[in-house]
């Protein structure tokens, strides 16, 4: 089979409506967890110890009644958005006169790798086998920090996060998620849903990044936790449990935003 057959085949995979709607399904699921860290994130500020995170809020979800159904319609739903993202990769969205640039593809395959692992999360935590995300990082971080090759590994991966991190700044403050929208039919909430969700998200994920490298530089796997690691730091500075509240109500605003994105998005 040729790579235009290939990407044929995708694109017609793509325009079954019934794999659009579940893909939006998984969207609106995206922000349902991310509604649930940002509730987490407030209930740390007051002094609750849960884990701030992903893996903290599948838990959460996984400990209701009715949780595990709605896991593993997380699941199946954030992985038919991962498998939308990968055709989009492909062969672009059907809503763009141009190709893709290399670039595009690059950062849609990095969305669907980090769709596909929620969609993962989200199984393992329906299954009644999710573990602390915070918990594995520092223990990956503590066998890679064994080795010189591993502690290369890991600074490029602090910055490759914290890049990670000012780019979705970056499309928050300058109101580059615009583009992912129909701006026509959109609601006026929508701009700074998403500007302000954007702009906390980028900077808990900066944030988790700049703990990968410190926990490298220090030799101290225990640093390296992930965004709950970064959002519990932030609440050891200064007026701490203001700047937590304030990134609770951040990645609340993200997590109402991907509802916005399930309905008006391009796909």
């Amino acid at each position: 089979m040729t790579g235009q057959q290939t990407s044929t085949g995708a694109a017609g995979a793509a325009q079954h409506p019934m794999f659009e709607k579940v893909a939006r399904v998984g969207q609106a699921a995206s922000g349902v967890v991310h509604l649930l860290i940002a509730y987490i994130v407030v209930q740390v500020a007051f002094g609750d110890p849960a884990s701030a995170d992903q893996s903290g809020a599948l838990g959460e979800l996984a400990a209701q009644p009715g949780g595990r159904i709605v896991l593993w319609i997380l699941a199946v739903t954030l992985t038919a958005l991962a498998l939308w993202r990968l055709v989009e990769a492909a062969v672009g969205k059907r809503s763009d006169v141009e190709k893709p640039s290399a670039l595009d593809r690059v950062k849609t395959v990095g969305v669907a790798v980090a769709y596909l692992a929620l969609a993962l999360a989200a199984f393992q935590f329906a299954r009644g086998t999710g573990k602390s995300s915070g918990e594995q990082n520092a223990g990956l971080s503590a066998r890679l920090m064994q080795s010189g090759g591993g502690k290369v590994l890991l600074v490029a991966a602090g910055l490759v996060i914290v890049g990670i991190g000012a780019y979705h700044v970056y499309k928050g403050a300058a109101k580059k998620f615009l583009d992912d929208l129909h701006r026509a039919r959109l609601p006026r909430y929508a701009e700074p849903l998403g500007a302000v969700g954007y702009v906390a998200k980028g900077l808990a994920i900066a944030g988790a990044g700049v703990l990968v490298l410190v926990a490298t530089f220090t030799a101290d796997p225990s640093k390296a936790t992930g965004l709950d690691g970064a959002l519990k730091t932030l609440g050891t500075a200064p007026f701490g449990q203001i700047l937590l509240v304030a990134a609770g109500l951040g990645i609340a605003a993200y997590g109402a935003y991907c509802f916005v994105l399930a309905r008006y998005g391009k796909m």
